[in-house]
């Protein structure tokens, strides 16, 4: 797990790229909110973050799977997880900002302009 990344992922560098290509200004990774949003623009009071569909428990989607050895312990980590990105989400709400969440599924070359182009009409809502 050492080798999982957690920061300029390619699905972060897609949702970036496209803000930025739209002249929407960021910060990266901002470490005094809760949760440390992946994306956050200030102008607009609105955090994105940009969850792994196995990491963060995406149901219903194909790239989740429990993973069939050592069932336990993956149970309690990943229930963990959604525990706490559900926290940190709330807290943010609680601070008067704006969350959007984006799967890695949605961001599938087939799926990805129309997920890039809804979270373009929120930020600006």
């Amino acid at each position: 797990m050492s080798c999982i990344r957690n920061k300029n992922t390619e699905p972060e560098q897609i949702v970036r790229g496209y803000l930025f290509s739209r002249g929407f200004r960021y910060r990266k990774n901002y470490k005094s909110l809760p949760g440390h949003p992946d994306i956050v623009l200030p102008k607009y009071k609105t955090c994105i973050f940009i969850n792994g569909c196995f990491w963060h428990k995406h149901e219903g989607c194909k790239y989740f799977v429990w993973p069939k050895s050592n069932s336990e312990f993956w149970y309690k980590k990943i229930e963990e997880n959604v525990k706490r990105d559900e926290a940190n989400y709330q807290r943010l709400k609680a601070l008067g900002w704006k969350v959007i969440v984006i799967w890695e599924c949605e961001l599938k070359k087939d799926v990805r302009d129309n997920t890039l182009k809804n979270v373009e009409k929120i930020i600006v809502e």
